[in-house]
Formats: C-alpha cells, structure tokens, sequence
C-alpha cells in the first residue's frame, strides 16, 4: 500500500501482560515477514551488511522494536510478536520520529469544504453532524484553516460511511481492525474520510468507538498529518477512547498541524475561537520530572506521570509508555499512588479519596472504593504514595509526613500507626511522592529525587535521580 495515497486508522488491541512465549512457531515467522515487509518496507539485504550476518528481518525488527518502544534486540521475542499482532493502521511506519507528515502534501488554502455523504445508523443524524463538525474544529483551533460544509457536489473533505469494498480498491474488513481511512490532501479523492459501517460508532460512550476521536484522527490524514510515534498523540496509529467533551489536542499534533499551515491568525468574525492544548508527552529524559506513581506488577516495573505509565522490564533498559487508559480502560488518570498485591495478584491505584483494583485487565468487583474502607481515617484525602512489603506481607501508606501500616491478610490497619516518615526512615523530611520496593531494598521517591533504602534497618544506602530505573533512551 503506498503511504501517500492511503491512510488507515485501526481499532486499540489493549497491551497485554507479558506471558512468555515458549517456542516462535514457523508460523509466527512467516507472520513477522510479511509484517515487516507490509509496514517497515522490507526486502532483502545482499552485499556488505548481509556478509556481516545482520539480516533483512534483524534490521527491520530493530527499526520496528525502536518505533513502538520496545526493547530493541533484533529477534521475534513475545512482546515485539504481541504489539504485531495488534490491530494496526495500514500506513507503513518508516518515520522514527515524533509527528509526520506526507512529505509535499498539503492544501495550497485555508478555507476548505466539507460535505457528508451519507450517516450511519448507529448515531442520530445530528449526532453525527455534531461529531464531524467537532472533529474538524480541533484542527481549525490550532490554525488559520477553516471548513464550511456543503450539501451537493464535491467538497475537499468528502465523508462517507461503507462497508466492506466500498469503491475506493482498499476495502474494509469488517467489525474491529480497521476503523476509518483517509486520503492526504490531492485531487479528486484526496483528503476524503470514510468509515467502516461495521464499526458500532457512539457519540459519547465508551462501548464502541467515538465517532468524533476516529474522525479527528482522520482528518489529520486529510489534512496532510501522517503518523506519530508518542502514544499520546491523536495521530497515533490506534485508537484510544478519551471523553469527548474534555478533549484538548495533544502537543505533539498541534506541532505537527502548525508545521504545516502554521499557528492562528488574527481574531475576526469567522474565526473559531482558540482551544486549550493538551501538554506535552511525559519525557523519560526529564531529570526534573516528579513521577506520580511506582509499582512493581509481575516483575515489570511501573512509572506514572499524568495519562501515561512506563512499562520496565527486567531484562531492557528501554521503558515502554504507554496511556493507563489503553491498559486499564476504567481506571483512573493522574493518580496519587500505586502498589502491587501479591497476596491478591491485583494493583491497586489511588486518586483523591478513592482506589482502584485490577486483576488483569478488569477491574476487581465492589471498586472504586473509599480509602476509608482500607482503615485510612476519613480525614485523609488522598495517599501520596504506596508501598508494599515482601517481608512481613504489610503496605505502606504515605499521607503527607506520616505513613500507615495495611496488613494484607487481616485486610486492616496496624495498631500503632500513624508514625512519622523520619521514625523510620532516616533523613527522609521531604513529601514521599512514589515508592516501591526492588530486590530486598525498598525506594523512595520524593520529587526528582528517589532514596534507597534497607527496610529493616531503615537505614539510608544512595540518593539517586529518577533516571536510576527509568532509563532516558534519546542516544
């Protein structure tokens, strides 16, 4: 498929836990190569690079691996096989880079139309009208475009909804994987935006696919945006649900849109009125960073920071981020603090008042529920951090500058307790902000800062940054 003609947004596979594979079929391999070849552009390697036994699916392997943040070890291991098997956009992704674009294509003006061939039954007609007008006012927020829809002939963005082959040679494929495609701008078909009828599209919920999130992913194609690498870009190449009626445009995508027909001009009676945009993606690399939350689940590592976690496993030094709502669609963002159960296999996540449970994917029946219900008096608002113990099967409950003592067998709060931070923990004076613990030591975390610590002395080893477990890859 040539990635200037055609644009494919696909449906979100949700990332799966890690469960090892223990043999790579053929089959597996002959999958990997035919992905490779549809989306990283592969062919075979003869000459000096082939001689030095680097081969074409080595290459292309790492060049995919670097792509979507995983650990790059040019060999088919399970996560790199899990993320393939993924329902995906059909667009090659060669570009290793933040935002792309269509290199050459872009409207040569600023007033485009727009017309709505037909609707789909899934939505009330003014719902669907509602949906695609705000979905191309995302766009004319951040710049000088700006669309006027007609009712009869031909208009620059033209919308339809079909199924199967429906007239353009790049069929649909029925319910899920593919959810829309888009053609970048050109004449005739360019810019045009149609969407799978097999899909079940919403207006505001969350079962199905929001109709306003998939057209504005698609109109960033019509417009000349290709794909971004930062998971928490609306061009990322799947799709991840959001509340329509707080979402601000990602920075990444304004970057990339104002790169193209650069920012707002001056205010006039036709003009929309600018939106908020959201903040940049969380940056491994900042060694100002407070992290919200860190959690241990199943011998990963967990990093929290605003919509997004870090993925760390033990064997890579390269962290994986991805949105907490693409992992766990109904839990909550910005959380407080985090911390694995082992006794019930769950991670619990705490924001203001309330905590989560997940086992798996799913969230554990009878949550969200109060703090309070744990034993935490209902004068605490919120816990800062959370961190349990190996040793004597108790968590920890940092609030403020005291911590709490959770027994999880008796499933109650220890006698005692609460204790100052300092009474156990030397030095420590500062707001706990994250903490976990890590082969026999435990770690906390107090801005940029994290404290390593041996939890039955107390005693206090290292002060390190944030970067000691969350690697900063831009090398």
């Amino acid at each position: 498929m040539n990635a200037l003609n055609l644009s494919v947004f696909l449906s979100l596979a949700l990332v799966a836990y890690c469960v090892p594979i223990s043999q790579v079929t053929q089959q597996d391999e002959s999958f990997a190569k035919n992905y490779l070849k549809q989306f990283f552009n592969m062919t075979e390697v003869t000459g000096p690079t082939a001689r030095r036994g680097f081969s074409a699916v080595t290459l292309k392997l790492m060049e995919m691996q670097k792509f979507f943040g995983l650990q790059i070890t040019g060999t088919l291991d399970a996560n790199t096989l899990d993320v393939m098997k993924k329902p995906r956009c059909g667009v090659p992704d060669e570009k290793i880079a933040r935002f792309a674009t269509f290199d050459g294509y872009k409207w040569d003006k600023n007033s485009l139309t727009y017309r709505i061939e037909n609707y789909t039954p899934d939505m009330s007609t003014a719902e669907v009208d509602d949906s695609i007008d705000k979905a191309l006012q995302v766009w004319a927020r951040v710049t000088p475009l700006r669309f006027t829809r007609i009712y009869s002939g031909t208009a620059d963005i033209m919308v339809s909804f079909g199924r199967q082959e429906h007239g353009d040679f790049y069929p649909f494929d029925g319910p899920d994987g593919i959810l829309a495609h888009a053609f970048p701008p050109s004449p005739g078909i360019g810019g045009d935006a149609h969407f799978d009828e097999d899909e079940t599209f919403t207006f505001r919920s969350d079962r199905g696919y929001v109709l306003f999130l998939v057209a504005a992913h698609e109109f960033g194609h019509s417009l000349g945006l290709s794909h971004s690498d930062d998971p928490g870009a609306l061009m990322y190449p799947v799709y991840s649900y959001s509340n329509p009626d707080t979402f601000v445009l990602p920075r990444d995508d304004v970057n990339g849109i104002q790169h193209l027909y650069g920012e707002c001009t001056s205010p006039n009676p036709d003009t929309v009125e600018p939106g908020p945009t959201a903040p940049p993606t969380p940056d491994a690399c900042d060694s100002t960073m407070t992290l919200d939350a860190v959690a241990t689940l199943r011998g990963e590592m967990l990093f929290f920071k605003d919509r997004f976690f870090w993925r760390s496993y033990p064997q890579s030094v390269t962290p994986q981020q991805t949105l907490i709502t693409n992992f766990w669609p109904q839990a909550p963002v910005k959380i407080d603090a985090a911390y694995e159960s082992q006794i019930s296999d769950t991670v619990l996540l705490f924001k203001g008042r309330k905590v989560w449970a997940f086992r798996g994917y799913d969230l554990v029946r009878g949550y969200p529920k109060p703090i309070s219900r744990l034993g935490l008096p209902k004068t605490v608002s919120k816990v800062n951090a959370a961190l349990y113990d190996v040793h004597s099967r108790k968590t920890l409950f940092f609030v403020g500058d005291q911590y709490y003592s959770y027994d999880e067998t008796k499933k109650t709060m220890d006698r005692g307790f609460p204790k100052n931070v300092d009474e156990t923990f030397s030095s420590m004076t500062s707001t706990v902000t994250a903490a976990f613990q890590y082969r026999g030591f435990t770690y906390l975390y107090s801005g940029p800062y994290m404290y390593e610590y041996s939890m039955r002395s107390g005693r206090l080893f290292r002060v390190l940054r944030n970067s000691y477990f969350l690697r900063c890859t831009n090398y």
